[in-house]
């Protein structure tokens, strides 16, 4: 069986001696010293050991069940959303006004990591919630607000969104639902959606569904959607629950994984429902808890990396398995221990050091939506919306390839339920898909995101890196190891940068298909600067006399590791991106 430790001390590490967040100018952080943190980390770490990590195998083994209507979670599910919802888990960022507790974004996505760890399928029940929440706070009307924030803050209601229809996906603006307006101010909503992580569970009272939909005259595309909140039973004036809504789950997704998560098919048939925000500006709607929701799935694929990881290690030092071609290690063993072995190393530490980059890049994103939500940052604001789908594309895509260099290190064992790895791997799939496809958000990157404002994100970006460089190039330690291969992947990133800029305005072509290649490029270079940041953190506590020693050293190895055979990938991918549409555009369709 699997099991998970949380990772509160490298947590810590980041939060203070990385980013030093308690000397933060963001309202909020000066609360948040080393005692404060380590005593939230350490609640929420029991939890996700104790409570939600021994039902990941029972989520996976029973999953969702549709009876009569009602979806039934797998055992011990319910327990452990009640017990997440009287700690105040539900709601630890939100607004105290609707029963939230305040704190900031950073320390929701701190023990979003632990309990995403322990049990992913459980904790997209919390995060689907908070998101649903976090549009309702910023588009919501004040009753809407009273009405719905508090119950689902409290752990009593549970909220979802309602996108993807059978024949759309990613073009919403092909949707069918239809929201036919009613003479006090409600709607009726009739249309199928499908794919709705948590559309209907037995862990709440009330299910609060938000609902793309098109009033009868709506322009066409994706400029005449519109937001709807369309609870399962209706809400009376005291706020106690009326009667049931006509809206019912059609039918559950038999998936690869996240079983424990009922993924159901949605029918709404004439439900009652109001328009959250301004008829026809659903998308800005949902698009407000965008990056909130991406950085979440960023965040999943480190964190099932990391618990993969874990698993991967306890075998190899606990399997013996050949001689260390150096000499014997374990003499009073038939065998020595796997980690012994320099190809098990070079999967352990491509394994490391991308989990613990991960961690590095979603935290320091989670700083930025704080900053840009706390302080009405427009800076911090267009460099989060910069680094979103690099974000979720990269840290998917490596957390996925994570999990299956751990399921390697198992050898045959790996491909075996007994030892849980390949849970892993299936669990870790979905990530690359939902919240817009790695392929979309390469897209969106390209298209949308890097040529924003004339580019000024980007710019930034290369002018934090060079100032970065620039600050430090006198510490000898730091520079050979970490800024000069920084240095050379932010040259291959301006380098594709101004190959689209070149290319792509002469064949958009050129830039679409190496979308995919630059989002990893600067995915890479991103989490280089990460592991330059964390090595100079760790450099200064062991000036300073930091006592765990080992610690400190052990980061700092780690991160040589990525920057000398991980980071010098940034040069494949700016060559794939330098040879242009025509590999990619060759074929006609008929020739594949």
């Amino acid at each position: 069986m699997p099991t998970y430790t949380p990772p509160t001390k490298d947590q810590q590490f980041l939060l203070h001696d990385v980013f030093k967040i308690s000397e933060s100018d963001i309202p909020g952080y000066d609360e948040l010293d080393r005692d404060f943190t380590a005593a939230i980390l350490e609640e929420a770490g029991k939890i996700a050991a104790n409570v939600l990590q021994p039902l990941n195998t029972v989520g996976d083994t029973e999953g969702c069940r549709l009876e009569n209507g009602v979806v039934r979670t797998p055992t011990g599910f319910k327990a452990a959303w009640d017990e997440m919802a009287q700690g105040g888990w539900m709601g630890l960022d939100a607004n105290p006004d609707h029963g939230g507790q305040g704190m900031p974004h950073l320390i929701n996505t701190a023990t979003g990591e632990l309990f995403s760890s322990a049990n992913m399928a459980f904790q997209m029940y919390v995060g689907l919630s908070h998101g649903a929440a976090s549009a309702l706070a910023v588009h919501g009307s004040d009753e809407q607000k009273q009405t719905y924030l508090p119950p689902i803050y409290e752990g009593r209601w549970s909220g979802t969104m309602n996108l993807t229809e059978p024949h759309c996906g990613t073009d919403l603006g092909l949707m069918r639902t239809k929201a036919e307006p009613q003479g006090d101010g409600s709607y009726k909503i009739t249309g199928q959606k499908i794919w709705i992580s948590g559309g209907e569970n037995d862990l709440v009272e009330n299910i609060v569904h938000l609902v793309l939909a098109k009033t009868p005259d709506a322009p066409d595309g994706i400029k005449g959607v519109s937001l709807f909140v369309v609870p399962k039973f209706l809400v009376n004036e005291d706020g106690s629950l009326g009667e049931r809504n006509s809206l019912s789950c059609g039918g559950l997704e038999e998936k690869m994984g996240i079983h424990g998560n009922a993924t159901c098919v949605m029918n709404y048939d004439g439900a009652t429902g109001w328009l959250v925000g301004d008829l026809h500006k659903g998308m800005r709607a949902m698009f407000t808890m965008m990056n909130e929701a991406r950085l979440s799935v960023a965040l999943q694929g480190y964190t099932q990396g990391e618990v993969a990881y874990q698993n991967a290690l306890g075998f190899a030092k606990d399997r013996l398995q050949g001689r260390d071609v150096t000499g014997v290690k374990n003499p009073d063993g038939p065998a020595d221990p796997i980690i012994v072995h320099p190809d098990v190393r070079r999967n352990l530490m491509d394994q490391k050091s991308m989990t613990e980059g991960g961690r590095a890049l979603v935290y320091w994103g989670a700083q930025m939506i704080d900053r840009a939500h706390r302080m009405q940052d427009a800076d911090a604001d267009a460099m989060i919306s910069l680094l979103i789908p690099v974000m979720k594309g990269f840290l998917t895509d490596k957390g996925f390839e994570t999990t299956v260099l751990a399921q390697q290190t198992l050898g045959g064992s790996g491909f075996t339920k007994e030892w849980g790895l390949e849970q892993f791997v299936r669990d870790a799939r979905i990530a690359m898909i939902y919240e817009g496809t790695n392929g979309i958000q390469s897209l969106d990157l390209v298209g949308r995101k890097l040529p924003a404002n004339g580019g000024k994100a980007i710019m930034a970006f290369f002018e934090m890196v060079k100032t970065f460089i620039k600050e430090n190039e006198g510490n000898e330690a730091l520079k050979t190891g970490f800024l000069d291969p920084l240095k050379a992947a932010s040259k291959d990133l301006q380098a594709a940068g101004m190959y689209f800029m070149q290319e792509g305005m002469k064949n958009p072509l050129n830039a679409l298909s190496g979308s995919y290649d630059f989002m990893h490029l600067f995915g890479h270079t991103v989490v280089g600067l990460m592991w330059a940041e964390m090595a100079k953190a760790a450099m200064e506590a062991l000036e300073s006399g930091a006592s765990d020693t080992e610690f400190y050293e052990t980061k700092i190895a780690t991160g040589r590791y990525y920057m000398a055979r991980q980071l010098p990938m940034t040069a494949t991918h700016l060559a794939r991106i330098q040879s242009g549409a025509e590999p990619v555009m060759a074929l006609d369709a008929a020739n594949f």
